[in-house]
């Protein structure tokens, strides 16, 4: 039997930031006759969890909401009508509760787990089991905590719209999470992998897990052009992982390939209607720019199939915070001191 309090994580609101922040006691939540509840053994942070509390989180929220959209768990109890798992399943969470299949719609844009409903960032979840996966046989659980947005983002940008195929090129930028997966999994498809980031370092990392060109846009900023050149005949790359925004999107343009797929993703380097291209450059350019929400169960459960047939591992940082350290792993993040997945140790 689960104890009857648990500690979680609250955003409170949006005006202090991550002062916004509170570690509390609540009581552990009761099954309802669709649901399961999941004692949660770890979680992993997104840049999307930071700018929830900042404000500046651009779909719908609820607040004070249990952050968090990226769990991984064993289901401890099951409601009387559920019926796709047991006691003992090890399960991650989806993203976008409502998102079953097909194309997300507008409900399903309002189920997002750790901004309208209570997220990962707790010891224990009720959740409708629809909004739950069973994890990959291959992982532990901090590797599949990893999964429920930036991979499954990744691999939507991949395979969502046109799937990818052998000998296709990839562009991934930067070695966030959803870029460390489009590599692996672009790698595991067949495909030749261009990866940009900002040191030699990193640049290493990168050639490690498989990146067969780096290019430092610190020092090669017109890194576009750059990477054309790097493509058959200067024809241009088949698809771009866009985390940048605004300060990327004009490079990623110069390089795309003519019936390309640009997926939007991030605003890392921000979001300036002066700088950023106008909507008409995927005419001139002959592309489609895509903007990328997650994905949905039927996505999730191919993307697992394939991280089980490869024998995929996330890129998880070395660093492990506690669950009573999530306000350091916020700040850790925000500073960018991580390579891959940042994870957080809960039971």
């Amino acid at each position: 039997m689960p104890p009857s309090t648990m500690k979680q994580w609250v955003v409170q609101d949006q005006e202090h930031d991550f002062d916004g922040l509170v570690y509390t006691d609540a009581a552990v939540p009761k099954v309802g006759e669709n649901e399961v509840l999941v004692k949660l053994h770890a979680a992993s942070l997104n840049y999307r969890d930071l700018t929830i509390p900042k404000g500046i989180y651009p779909f719908p929220l609820s607040l004070p909401v249990v952050p968090g959209s990226d769990g991984a768990g064993e289901v401890i109890e099951v409601g009387p009508k559920a019926v796709e798992f047991k006691k003992g399943d090890q399960v991650a969470t989806l993203f976008n509760q409502g998102h079953q299949y097909a194309e997300i719609d507008t409900y399903s844009a309002g189920t997002g787990l750790g901004g309208v409903i209570d997220g990962t960032l707790r010891e224990y979840g009720v959740f409708n089991e629809q909004g739950l996966v069973k994890s990959p046989s291959n992982l532990d659980a901090r590797e599949t905590s990893t999964l429920p947005c930036a991979a499954l983002t990744s691999w939507n940008a991949l395979y969502g719209l046109k799937p990818l195929k052998p000998g296709q090129i990839v562009l991934v930028q930067g070695t966030g999470g959803v870029s460390m997966f489009g590599l692996q999994f672009a790698k595991a498809a067949g495909a030749t992998v261009i990866a940009t980031t900002s040191s030699a370092a990193k640049a290493e990392k990168l050639k490690k897990l498989g990146a067969d060109h780096v290019i430092n846009y610190k020092t090669e900023p017109n890194w576009g052009d750059a990477a054309r050149k790097l493509t058959p005949g200067g024809t241009g790359v088949d698809y771009i992982i866009e985390v940048g925004g605004s300060g990327t999107l004009k490079e990623s343009l110069k390089c795309i390939k003519y019936e390309g797929i640009i997926s939007v993703i991030g605003f890392l380097s921000g979001v300036d209607p002066k700088t950023q291209p106008p909507v008409l450059e995927a005419l001139t350019h002959i592309c489609t720019v895509r903007g990328v929400y997650v994905g949905s169960k039927a996505l999730m459960k191919d993307m697992i199939r394939a991280i089980e047939a490869n024998d995929i591992h996330p890129v998880v940082d070395d660093k492990v915070f506690s669950l009573d350290q999530t306000r350091e792993a916020y700040d850790y993040m925000l500073a960018q001191n991580h390579f891959g997945k940042l994870t957080i140790k809960i039971n």
